[in-house]
């Protein structure tokens, strides 16, 4: 258990630095300003990536018939403090741009489709 998250926290951490660099040199290239943070969003995203991860791992653990409900739960969960938190950007008076919303969304499908493989991959690895 203690390997597969360790490895996990690398992917995510590789991943991270790598397109959250990209991205903004992409930006920056292109003299694009966004009117939030973009590290800030990219850290959210893979905080709660590890989280949910952990998470799964715990609940795997205990009740492997579950897991996947309990993925879909903390997925829900991730969008509701997502909106929370952001919710000043998200429903700002002032219309984002195309490239705004796309990096505003760019790293949440990002990190969740590293999510779902890293618990397809447990829950495949698990036996019922």
């Amino acid at each position: 258990m203690i390997k597969r998250i360790v490895s996990y926290l690398l992917i995510v951490i590789t991943v991270f630095v790598v397109v959250f660099f990209t991205h903004q040199f992409i930006l920056d290239s292109k003299e694009l300003v966004l009117s939030y943070s973009l590290l800030n969003v990219y850290l959210f995203n893979a905080i709660a990536s590890i989280v949910i991860y952990g998470c799964i791992e715990l609940v795997a653990e205990k009740l492997p018939s579950q897991a996947g409900y309990a993925f879909l739960a903390c997925v829900f969960l991730k969008i509701g403090f997502f909106v929370v938190l952001f919710q000043a950007t998200i429903f700002s008076e002032v219309k984002l741009e195309m490239f705004q919303r796309l990096s505003l969304m760019t790293p949440f499908f990002l990190f969740i489709i590293i999510e779902a493989v890293g618990v397809a991959k447990l829950l495949n690895s698990k036996t019922f």
